[in-house]
């Protein structure tokens, strides 16, 4: 399998693909498409594909059966049931997810992954997903927020729109829960704190709600904005 993924240099651009899929370097192969630079030489961007090496090689995905009140806690079947809109507000949400990734020059397939009475996950299926994706997920989260602006508008009030690809959110979860865990670990043996890179509130959540029963161990939100980053801190 095959993936592009974008970035201001080469490095910038395995480091997402690193991220994104959720395996070592060491299991692709990277060929630079091309790089992309501005006005004077400004905002240069480096175009990569990563080839997933071994046969049949494809990145790792894990099904959940547990809501976890923001990424697809659930990946359904396909064919179990309709993953095309069945209604107007369906509608009005794949068709504009659709036209905005045309637009961003990473067009997808917009599909209806599972249904709530009060969530829908989409799913983006396109051959340009790291750009979609963005870094730690950020376009992704952009996009997520301006779907669901839409979606307040054509009478899908109330109803919670969550919008992943590649299964992005289930690897980005199991990924932050390890990286909080060994943190925790130092914090604990150097009797010091550590602060994290910043994430969403989602993701800060998941880290407090992951170290909330270890013993001798604190966390805690700083920052002003959406993104803020946790610090996790010795109270022994």
């Amino acid at each position: 399998m095959v993936y592009d993924f974008e970035g201001k240099t080469e490095k910038d651009a395995i480091e997402q693909a690193v991220e994104q899929l959720g395996i070592e370097q060491n299991k692709f192969d990277v060929e630079v498409l091309d790089q992309q630079t501005g006005f004077l030489g400004m905002n240069r961007k480096v175009r990569v594909r990563v080839h997933l090496r071994g046969e049949g090689a494809q990145a790792p995905s894990t099904a959940r059966t547990e809501d976890s009140g923001s990424g697809f806690a659930r990946t359904t079947t396909q064919g179990s049931y309709s993953n095309t809109p069945e209604n107007d507000f369906e509608h009005a949400v794949v068709d504009y997810l659709t036209t905005v990734t045309d637009m961003m020059g990473a067009p997808c397939e917009v599909q209806v992954m599972y249904r709530e009475s009060s969530k829908i996950g989409l799913r983006l299926d396109g051959s340009d997903n790291g750009i979609i994706i963005g870094r730690k997920g950020q376009t992704l989260d952009a996009l997520q927020t301006l779907v669901n602006i839409v979606g307040g508008r054509v009478g899908g009030e109330g109803i919670k729109i969550v919008v992943d690809s590649e299964n992005y959110r289930s690897r980005r979860e199991e990924s932050l829960v390890r990286m909080a865990q060994q943190v925790a670990d130092e914090v604990k043996e150097s009797r010091s704190s550590k602060l994290l890179e910043p994430m969403n509130p989602f993701e800060r959540r998941l880290v407090h709600t992951a170290l909330n029963d270890i013993n001798d161990i604190g966390t805690k939100s700083e920052g002003d904005g959406q993104y803020k980053q946790v610090r996790i801190f010795y109270r022994g």
